[in-house]
């Protein structure tokens, strides 16, 4: 259920053709006519299906980028690789760490806007674990566990602290095809901040165990952005995905 929207526009947003107002009213957007979206950790492409379902029969070419959640410079890579071959204005979609791609990659001409899903929004060269001791340390946190260089959750916390409002059947679902990310992933940081200059909205997930949710609030109003809450553990985009669908479009431009 959305329990609260908040708008802001203070900074310039450059898009393909014109200047506009960061965190804009969707009616002053160019129309969309395309979605790329980008998963986090403990995920795969997969994640976003309730989302694209509901954005699909609304005409809009709609494409989930698979994370190799390797390192930062080959997610980003990965992630231009499909803004380039989008033909036209698009929305750039990140949950939880690939707010981090989203903000990197978003600075790509075709991007017109920036969706925040749950999701880290580091400014340029921002330390992101140093900016998240700031709030206090989320569950999930202590469920990560690693095979050499790769990390993944524990079936407890995945249940519990990631997808904490999901049946339990579903989640368990998602915990059998988590893909496990390699440490190095973990030590990049971003070179440009796209929300500084394209309109930003932002998803924050009240009930989140993976990312605190204050800290969700700090970077949402930091970027000035079109800001809606969800009582919702980390995993939005499954567990509310109307909202999320909702929010897209209003970045597209259709709402």
């Amino acid at each position: 259920m959305m329990t609260r929207r908040t708008f802001a526009g203070a900074a310039a947003a450059m898009t393909a053709t014109s200047l506009l107002p960061a965190g804009a009213r969707a009616a002053s957007l160019p129309r969309a006519t395309n979605i790329v979206m980008v998963h986090g950790l403990f995920a795969d492409g997969s994640c976003w299906s309730e989302v694209i379902a509901r954005l699909q029969p609304k005409g809009l070419n709609v494409t989930s980028v698979q994370n190799p959640l390797t390192t930062l410079d080959a997610a980003v890579a990965e992630t231009q690789k499909v803004l380039d071959r989008q033909d036209g204005p698009t929305v750039l979609v990140g949950h939880s760490f690939s707010g981090m791609i989203v903000t990197e990659a978003g600075v790509h001409p075709k991007v017109t806007a920036l969706v925040y899903v749950a999701a880290r929004a580091p400014d340029a060269g921002e330390d992101y674990p140093a900016l998240a001791k700031k709030f206090p340390t989320p569950p999930a946190s202590a469920g990560i566990v690693f095979d050499g260089d790769e990390g993944r959750l524990t079936e407890a916390a995945f249940l519990r602290d990631f997808a904490g409002d999901l049946p339990e059947a579903k989640a368990k679902v998602l915990y059998a095809v988590q893909e496990p990310f390699h440490k190095a992933l973990l030590q990049g940081k971003t070179k440009h901040a796209a929300w500084r200059v394209k309109p930003s909205f932002y998803a924050v997930s009240t009930e989140d165990r993976t990312i605190n949710p204050d800290l969700e609030r700090f970077m949402a109003k930091r970027m000035k952005a079109t800001t809606i809450e969800l009582k919702s553990s980390h995993l939005s985009l499954i567990s509310h995905p109307d909202a999320i669908a909702d929010l897209i479009l209003e970045a597209a431009g259709y709402v």
